[in-house]
């Protein structure tokens, strides 16, 4: 009798079903189009069955929908903003800025089709994993070092699925070894003069040239979902809502008017516009004045209070943006009501998990990987010399990433906030430099560098500022 493999405990693999029962049962509502699924299963098939599905409808959404596409955008200024800068912790201070010097100058030509810099790939990488639910770099070695190629969450086959005569198993064309650790991807190549996407068959790419960022919602997941999967159905009903209001108002802005014959005595004025079935085929115009058969009258519907048909689409608003977690505001764009108090708390909160995604999922999954192929591809080719390297890797790999600043609400209360910390030893300076997205020790370097041009040239501001907040 044949064990089950690591594998299969891993993934939790039934060797057996019970007859007429799908495996794969899609139990979120955004792929089916419709609400009130009871339960819930495992991750791992839940979000294989929906991934695709919900991607695909998830891009449309963005594309077209106002709110779900300044809501992914608020997602990647909040995350990426102007890019992540990583800072090394090499123990030997002289390292440190050897290191940063040569990531500096591969970080603006890292991208293998020439389009963006590594703060652009990083941002394109994260927008595909809020609205696509996963994002895939590639990273490849070429004759010019290392490079980085963003590949289309679509092109890695979701449809290569099967056993491995070494024991693995390839899923939704990511491929496991025995043990149940990701070994290679399957990349299917696109044809960019294609205008129809077609089936190309996929090729084996190594995990470990490959970088895979999605955030985790379970165990043994192995494909994202998007972010905008529990409000995709809100947002399309707000869509149909604005439409059917619109249509509403095109017709209430007619203003035509009907002249009925009540007793069918004014033969001069025949009905206008019978046609098929004694149906009107004229249309409305405003102005327009239209003649009834006698007997006839006509009647509109008349639509719900406009006042509250706008409280409902604030309602379905707040809805998407809880969805979407973020503020309400950001969402919206719509301050109404809002002060330095509210603002404060709801940005606080945002900005909590805006922090917990960038050093939980992006950190770990994205930026270490590719630092780290970076500095062992630098000392392989000489640009960093590291005699070391083989015995103390740790080292060379040690980085500290800085954050885009989050933006303060109100600067002076703020600044006297952090001020007043670092006074009272309850935070550093480092970390108070660090939430302003700069590194410490270039910030100091720049003021002694600006403090000695002053002095050179005769100019004392910082000097003079000090002077006068001296006391007497």
């Amino acid at each position: 009798m044949r064990l089950p493999s690591p594998l299969s405990r891993l993934f939790g693999r039934r060797q057996t079903r019970p007859a007429g029962r799908d495996v794969l049962q899609r139990r979120f509502d955004a792929t089916s189009g419709q609400r009130g699924n009871a339960t819930f299963g495992s991750y791992g098939p839940e979000t294989l069955a929906g991934s695709a599905v919900i991607a695909r409808k998830a891009s449309y959404a963005v594309e077209n929908n106002p709110w779900l596409n300044n809501g992914s955008a608020t997602w990647v200024t909040a995350l990426v903003g102007a890019g992540m800068t990583p800072t090394p912790q090499h123990p030997d201070s002289e390292s440190r800025p050897v290191v940063q010097a040569a990531f500096n100058r591969w970080a603006a030509v890292c991208d293998l089709d020439e389009r963006t810099d590594f703060p652009g790939l990083t941002a394109g990488a994260v927008r595909d994993m809020v609205v696509s639910g996963e994002a895939f770099i590639q990273l490849a070695t070429t004759d010019e070092g290392l490079r980085l190629r963003r590949i289309a969450p679509e092109q890695v086959d979701i449809a290569q699925t099967g056993e491995l005569s070494s024991g693995g198993r390839i899923i939704a064309g990511v491929e496991f070894d025995a043990e149940g650790r990701r070994v290679a991807y399957w990349v299917r190549p696109v044809d960019p003069t294609a205008i129809f996407e077609g089936y190309a068959q996929p090729v084996r790419v190594s995990a470990a040239d490959m970088v895979h960022l999605f955030k985790p919602l379970g165990p043994g997941q192995v494909r994202g979902i998007s972010w905008l999967a529990p409000v995709l159905i809100r947002a399309g009903e707000l869509d149909q809502l604005d439409d059917a209001l619109l249509v509403a108002a095109k017709v209430a802005a007619m203003f035509a008017g009907f002249l009925i014959d009540q007793n069918g005595s004014a033969s001069g004025f025949p009905f206008e516009g019978i046609g098929t079935d004694s149906v009107m085929e004229s249309g409305l115009e405003p102005g327009t004045l239209k003649v009834l058969p006698a007997g006839f009258d006509i009647k509109f519907s008349g639509p719900q209070n406009a006042q509250q048909t706008v409280d409902f689409a604030k309602l379905q608003l707040r809805g998407i943006a809880a969805g979407l977690g973020v503020p309400e505001y950001l969402l919206t764009g719509d301050l109404t009501g809002a002060n330095y108090s509210s603002l404060r708390a709801g940005l606080l909160e945002f900005r909590r998990r805006v922090e917990a995604i960038q050093f939980q999922v992006i950190v770990p999954q994205l930026l270490r990987p590719i630092f780290q192929r970076f500095v062992t591809t630098a000392v392989l080719a000489g640009e960093i010399d590291a005699p070391d390297f083989e015995s103390n890797a740790d080292d060379w790999f040690a980085c500290e990433w800085i954050m885009p600043a989050q933006e303060w609400i109100d600067p002076a209360k703020d600044a006297e906030a952090t001020a007043t910390m670092i006074a009272a030893g309850l935070t550093s300076r480092r970390r108070a430099v660090a939430a302003q997205g700069y590194s410490v020790e270039e910030l100091d370097a720049e003021i002694i560098s600006d403090r000695e041009r002053e002095r050179e040239l005769g100019l004392s501001f910082g000097e003079a500022k000090e002077a006068a907040d001296a006391p007497a």
